[in-house]
C-alpha cells in the first residue's frame, strides 16, 4: 500500500508506437485536502476509488489505497466530485522490466503529457527510453488532484 513512483514529460510521440494498450481515463476527486486525496476513476469499463497521502519530501513515495467499485456507483460519485474532472488517455509501455503509463490529457489540461514509472524501490534504476523528457517527480503542479484545481492550460508556460 505504499507507492513509489517519478513523473518524466515527454519530448516526442514515439511511446505511441511503442505502447501494448490504451484506455481512456475519467476522473475526478472528492477531496484534494494536501495530506490526503480521494479520487474515482472510471478506466475504460472498469472504475475504482483511491485514497493517497501526502507525499515524502522527494515527491517519490506515498500511501495509496485502491478499490475496484461498480461502473454504475462510480458514475453517480463522479457527480459529487469537486469541479473540473481530468480526462485523459493511458498509454502502457514496457521498457525492459518496468511499465511505464503515459498519460495524454485533453479538456483543460490538453498539452500536456506525462509519463509515470512505478518502482520497487527509491533509488531503482530503470532505462529511460528516448521520448522520456525532464523529471517532473515532487513538483506538486503535475499532481492529477492540483491539475483540476489549477489546469495545465492556465499555468501561462
Amino acid at each position: 500500500m505504499i507507492e513509489i513512483e517519478r513523473k518524466f514529460l515527454i519530448v516526442s510521440d514515439t511511446y505511441k508506437k511503442e505502447a501494448y494498450k490504451q484506455t481512456r481515463i475519467i476522473q475526478g476527486f472528492l477531496n484534494t485536502h494536501k495530506e490526503r486525496t480521494v479520487r474515482i476513476r472510471i478506466k475504460g469499463t472498469e472504475a475504482f476509488i483511491t485514497v493517497k497521502g501526502i507525499s515524502n519530501k522527494e515527491g517519490t513515495t506515498r500511501f495509496e489505497w485502491e478499490k475496484e467499485i461498480p461502473l454504475a456507483e462510480a458514475k453517480m460519485l463522479l457527480e459529487l466530485c469537486e469541479p473540473n474532472r481530468i480526462e485523459k488517455i493511458r498509454y502502457e509501455v514496457k521498457i525492459g522490466s518496468h511499465f511505464f503509463e503515459i498519460d495524454e490529457f485533453f479538456g483543460e489540461n490538453e498539452g500536456l503529457i506525462m509519463a509515470e514509472i512505478e518502482l520497487s524501490e527509491e533509488n531503482e534504476e530503470f532505462e529511460k527510453p528516448d521520448w522520456l523528457g525532464k523529471e517532473v517527480t515532487g513538483d506538486v503542479r503535475y499532481y492529477n488532484s492540483q491539475l483540476s484545481k489549477i489546469p495545465y492550460r492556465n499555468w501561462g508556460i
